[in-house]
């Protein structure tokens, strides 16, 4: 499905639905936005306009040739956004996004519904004249996409903060459902580095770009600061919920320390009434103490005062 957005001369953006059968393209466009494209519209536009279109493979590899390339026409730029899962509000995965421009046109290829189109479509159509032309929309995307990653980020930052409170103030919780925490939130915290780590070699390649404008450059410098400052602050939640992963490994060290001393100290106190009890179990004929009167109750007692002597012992020495 191609979407496509025109400028009008009372300085005004209109979006409409674009069928290559029926329609014509119109003048003075803005973006060319391929939702789901087909073969015949990919086609179309490749022949219109005479720019190469990535294939899905191409798309996906991670060189840095295939994510951003340039020649005298056009700019084609492959890149991750992070996208929510349908089912898991909580769960993003980063998603290959595909810009291309030409004659000052943006086309974008895309084959999910990222949120931020959304957005974008409303500040075109409510601000038409902070957008000249393909440039200023890649330009407000890609600061509009930092912005996200960094609220992503605080979120992250918010969860490990309450985990490090959770396990070290209360006294009892899910050791598993802990470690899942950690790890979710640690993988999360990788999506978003390598989702900002693709997002500054794109931004680096284009302010270098001769095609873009001196205003947009600056923008793109004040947009790429901050996006540094993201992979700073993402590299410190690295070491944050390593550090909490680090503690619940202690917690749980310290707690089977705990049970292993308590099995010990009961095999320990146990053994001298193992004695005894082996010793008189014994069937040797000649035995003085099976004859004494008074034996069997004084080797119970004896079995008693072995097992509660060592207790005593360990209870003074702090070891129960």
């Amino acid at each position: 499905m191609l979407y496509i957005y025109t400028k009008t001369q009372n300085a005004l953006v209109k979006k409409f639905t674009f069928d290559i059968v029926k329609d014509s393209l119109p003048e003075n466009i803005l973006w060319i936005d391929m939702f789901h494209p087909n073969a015949q519209e990919m086609a179309y536009i490749t022949q219109k306009y005479h720019i190469e279109i990535p294939t899905q493979e191409e798309r996906e590899e991670i060189e840095l040739s295939a994510r951003y390339w340039e020649d005298s026409k056009s700019i084609t730029i492959n890149t991750h956004f992070l996208m929510r899962a349908e089912n898991n509000e909580q769960d993003l995965a980063n998603q290959t996004l595909t810009f291309m421009t030409t004659q000052n046109i943006l086309f974008t290829i895309r084959f999910n519904d990222f949120k931020i189109f959304e957005e974008m479509q409303t500040r075109i159509l409510a601000s038409p004249k902070n957008f000249e032309d393909g440039y200023d929309i890649i330009d407000k995307m890609f600061e509009i996409r930092v912005e996200k990653d960094a609220d992503i980020l605080e979120w992250i930052d918010k969860e490990a903060r309450k985990l490090r409170i959770k396990l070290l103030k209360e006294a009892s919780f899910s050791y598993d459902e802990m470690l899942k925490q950690i790890s979710s939130l640690q993988e999360l915290n990788m999506r978003v580095r390598n989702s900002l780590f693709d997002k500054r070699r794109t931004m680096t390649s284009l302010i270098k770009s001769d095609k873009i404008d001196k205003d947009i450059k600056q923008n793109l410098t004040i947009v790429l600061k901050d996006l540094n400052s993201l992979v700073e602050f993402n590299v410190s939640q690295i070491n944050v919920l390593d550090n909490i992963q680090t503690i619940l490994a202690s917690q749980i060290n310290i707690e089977q320390n705990k049970t292993i001393k308590l099995f010990t100290v009961a095999t320990v106190a146990m053994m001298p009434a193992t004695v005894i009890g082996t010793i008189y179990g014994m069937n040797f004929e000649f035995m003085p103490e099976l004859h004494f009167r008074y034996g069997y109750p004084i080797a119970i007692l004896a079995m008693v005062v072995s097992i509660i002597a060592p207790l005593v012992y360990f209870k003074k020495k702090g070891w129960l």
